[in-house]
């Protein structure tokens, strides 16, 4: 059994959409008697399974299943945020700890990621009647502009075209300069320690190209745009509201509100932001890098055993007591 150990408690494998890794950390977690924690910002939603990618049959492996964490623990009337993310996490963490396993986290949402690896600074923000009642008058590009103000450091400014987010983002920071935050500040420091060791994996652009659209032809074929309009009609979720989930969620709610004439344009037209994403997300990844995050990157080639054995080799020569 795995070991913490005075450089690291935890282990992370990141990477884009498309590279394989929730089965080489099911591979991995099975070899080495681990659960997962899911790093993953819409499988944490219930129904959002084919336009996510949730495969929960991928979590069992040769007949075991694979315990998994954090997928499937809300519905879309719930917001779910980097701060829920955060909380669910280390509650998570601790766990494992407490019962003697060590925290293996997979995904590829940058984000999450780096708030748990780097120790982000996030509270729970209590409404502002006020403040959402000033908003409510203000222009987005006011609200943009404000926060900035606030907030220079933003980390995601492409939520800056997107009136809920920016609006959400905008309480929490007025919350954190103000004198309620810095009384409590110290509750922060309660959370548990995390000391990874952090994998990467990718793949030739080409051939993650490639996986982009096989995967895509798959979903529409599994019935991608049957699980969309369930949402919506069955569900009764808003067309509003799906767009904001974006990629698969925010393309296909448009085709079927008309947006998009045909599903000829819907398929090139996902597929083109698909892979410009899994380009964002190695963007960020490089970003965690200059930030001081070490990234043990995996071979770039398609072979899948050899990644498995990389990844095994690192984690066993960083955790000696097995």
């Amino acid at each position: 059994m795995l070991k913490p150990n005075e450089n690291y408690n935890s282990i992370f494998l990141l990477g884009p959409t498309a590279v394989g890794k929730t089965s080489l950390g099911v591979r991995l977690a099975y070899e080495l008697g681990l659960e997962i924690i899911s790093a993953d910002s819409r499988q944490v939603y219930k129904g959002l399974d084919l336009g996510s990618g949730k495969d929960l049959a991928e979590y069992n492996y040769k007949g075991r299943d694979i315990p998994y964490h954090i997928i499937d623990v809300t519905d879309l009337s719930h917001e779910y945020n980097l701060f829920d993310y955060t909380k669910d996490f280390y509650k998570t963490f601790e766990d494992l700890q407490k019962r003697g396993k060590i925290p293996f986290t997979v995904g590829g949402t940058g984000m999450y990621l780096d708030a748990v690896i780097r120790g982000y600074e996030l509270a729970e923000v209590p409404p502002n009647p006020d403040l959402r009642e000033e908003m409510s008058h203000m222009m987005l590009e006011e609200l943009g502009k404000r926060l900035l103000e606030l907030k220079p450091d933003l980390h995601n400014k492409t939520d800056l075209a997107l009136r809920p987010r920016v609006e959400k983002a905008l309480e929490i920071a007025v919350y954190m300069n103000s004198d309620e935050y810095k009384a409590n500040k110290e509750q922060l420091n309660q959370r548990p320690r995390v000391k990874p060791l952090v994998l990467g994996t990718t793949i030739d652009r080409s051939l993650l190209r490639e996986n982009i659209k096989r995967r895509l032809d798959e979903r529409f074929d599994q019935g991608m745009i049957e699980e969309v309009k369930n949402l919506h009609e069955k569900q009764g979720f808003s067309w509003e509201r799906m767009e904001r989930l974006g990629l698969e969620y925010r393309f296909i709610s448009e085709f079927l509100e008309g947006k998009i004439a045909s599903r000829k344009e819907l398929e090139d037209a996902l597929y083109t932001a698909i892979c410009q994403f899994a380009k964002r997300q190695e963007t960020w990844f490089r970003g965690m890098e200059r930030k001081g995050v070490k990234i043990n990157w995996l071979t770039k080639e398609a072979d899948k055993d050899k990644k498995f054995n990389e990844a095994l080799k690192l984690i066993k020569d960083n955790f000696k007591d097995l």
